[in-house]
C-alpha cells in the first residue's frame, strides 16, 4: 500500500524565507506536497476557514499584520504546527497551542530534520495526527527539573518543585527556594522562561518568574495592572506587566 503524501501549509510573510523553507523541505527527502502558502494573518484565517486542515503547518509567528496566535482566537485548529521565528520570546505561547517544535531563523537543515522526525514519531504511534496530550508530553520532557546551587563550600541540588520564584537584580539572576534563601544561578530570565514548566511558572514582568504556589495574594493595581504578593516577604512592589495581565489571568485559571 502506498503511503499517503503529507500535505503541508506554509504561513510566512517574507517571500525569501518562504522560498528558503520550501527548498529545505524539498531536500528533506520527505514525501510531501506544499498545498498552499499564506503571507499574512488575514490570509491564513481565510485559508483555514475555507479548506480542510493540512497534515502539518509551518507557521511564522510575527506576521506583517499581527502575531499568528490571533489565528487560534478565530479558528479551531487541531493540526500540528512547527513554529518558525527570528525571536525566542514566544516559546511559551507556542507551547499552549498545537506545537510540534519551535525553530529559530535562519532555520538550519539539521533542526528542520529533527522537527520532522519528531512529527513523524508522534504520528507513527497511532497513524493519526498527534493528540495534544502527546505533544505536551514531548515538550514536558524538556523542562528543567533541578538546579545545582552553591551554598558556601557545599554544592546542592534544588528541585523545581521547591522553587518559589526567579528574580533578576544588578544584572544577575537568583532563584529563591522554600527555605527563603536566594541563590545565584547562571541563567537569564529569558532562558528560564523557555525551560521551566509553563503550567507551574509564569513570567509576570521583566524581573520575576514566579511559581504558582508562591502566590499569597493578588490585588488590582493602577492602569489595569495587578500587584502580586508572594509568600516570601518582599520589600519592593511586584506588579504584573500590563501586556501580561490577560495571559496571567488565563494561567491562574487553567
Amino acid at each position: 500500500m502506498n503511503k499517503k503524501r503529507m500535505n503541508v501549509l506554509i504561513v510566512e510573510d517574507e517571500q525569501l524565507a518562504q522560498e528558503y523553507l520550501i527548498n529545505l523541505l524539498g531536500d528533506s527527502g520527505i514525501d510531501l506536497t506544499i498545498i498552499g502558502s499564506c503571507n499574512s494573518l488575514k490570509s491564513a484565517i481565510q485559508w483555514f476557514c475555507n479548506n480542510e486542515e493540512p497534515d502539518l503547518v509551518f507557521m511564522d509567528i510575527d506576521l506583517g499584520d499581527g502575531l499568528c496566535f490571533e489565528i487560534f482566537d478565530v479558528v479551531d485548529l487541531n493540526c500540528p504546527i512547527i513554529f518558525t521565528t527570528a525571536y525566542d520570546e514566544y516559546a511559551i505561547q507556542a507551547f499552549k497551542v498545537n506545537s510540534i517544535d519551535y525553530l529559530l531563523k535562519p532555520i538550519s537543515f539539521t533542526d528542520l530534520l529533527r522537527a520532522l522526525s519528531k512529527f513523524s514519531s508522534l504520528t507513527a504511534k497511532r497513524h493519526q495526527k498527534p493528540q495534544v496530550a502527546e505533544v505536551a508530553k514531548v515538550f514536558s520532557e524538556k523542562y528543567k527539573s533541578r538546579f545545582i546551587i552553591k551554598v558556601g563550600q557545599h554544592i546542592k541540588s534544588l528541585p523545581s518543585e521547591e522553587i518559589m520564584y526567579f528574580s533578576s537584580r544588578d544584572k544577575a539572576t537568583y532563584v529563591t527556594g522554600k527555605d527563603h534563601r536566594s541563590y545565584l544561578i547562571e541563567y537569564s530570565l529569558d532562558r528560564l522562561e523557555s525551560i521551566m514548566d509553563p503550567v507551574q511558572f509564569f513570567r509576570i514582568n521583566r524581573k520575576y518568574i514566579i511559581h504558582f504556589k508562591s502566590i499569597k495574594d493578588i490585588i488590582s493595581y493602577s492602569g489595569s495592572r495587578l500587584k502580586v504578593f508572594l509568600i516570601e516577604n518582599q520589600e519592593e512592589d511586584i506588579v504584573v506587566s500590563r501586556d501580561r495581565v490577560n495571559d496571567f489571568k488565563r494561567w491562574l485559571d487553567r
